[in-house]
């Protein structure tokens, strides 16, 4: 178990960008409070997700390549009016388990799915329904029973 405070890559897809702003915000609050340290990088949209979460991994398998203890997925898909919107969630979702479960590594799903921006805006907004914050809370819990069980770094 260590005491060093967790440093997280959190990944942002800010296609919508006040969204994806709202949502970052309110992970780097809860982030700060706990004392964890993070980097953010920037995707293309929600479908990029578990390959960044992918390449950050394969970054971390090289010798002195960087070190994250968790990742953070923020993202927003809004329903259209073709079947684009399932597919892309499905997805985004079962690569971002997959890599969870495959890699052992806290992986927080904060991509909201969605039927309206109207619905994003409210899960994206600085208060106790905020997705991002949702998200950070997630990934710092999974670190510490990680470390816990002694399987973390």
């Amino acid at each position: 178990m260590t005491d060093r405070p967790p440093h997280i890559l959190v990944i942002e897809a800010p296609y919508y960008r006040e969204i994806a702003a709202g949502q970052l915000a309110g992970a780097r609050r809860v982030l700060e409070a706990a004392g964890a340290t993070h980097e953010v990088v920037q995707v293309a949209g929600a479908f990029e997700l578990p390959g960044a979460v992918r390449l950050a991994l394969r970054a971390m398998a090289r010798p002195g390549g960087p070190r994250w203890d968790g990742f953070i997925a923020l993202g927003c898909v809004v329903r259209g009016e073709t079947d684009h919107y399932d597919h892309i969630c499905r997805e985004t979702a079962r690569g971002l388990m997959d890599l969870s479960v495959q890699f052992g590594v806290p992986v927080a799903f904060g991509v909201l799915t969605v039927d309206t921006e109207a619905q994003a805006e409210a899960r994206a907004r600085d208060d106790e329904m905020n997705k991002g914050a949702e998200a950070a809370r997630a990934v710092l819990a999974q670190i510490a029973l990680a470390r816990r069980w002694g399987v973390g770094p």
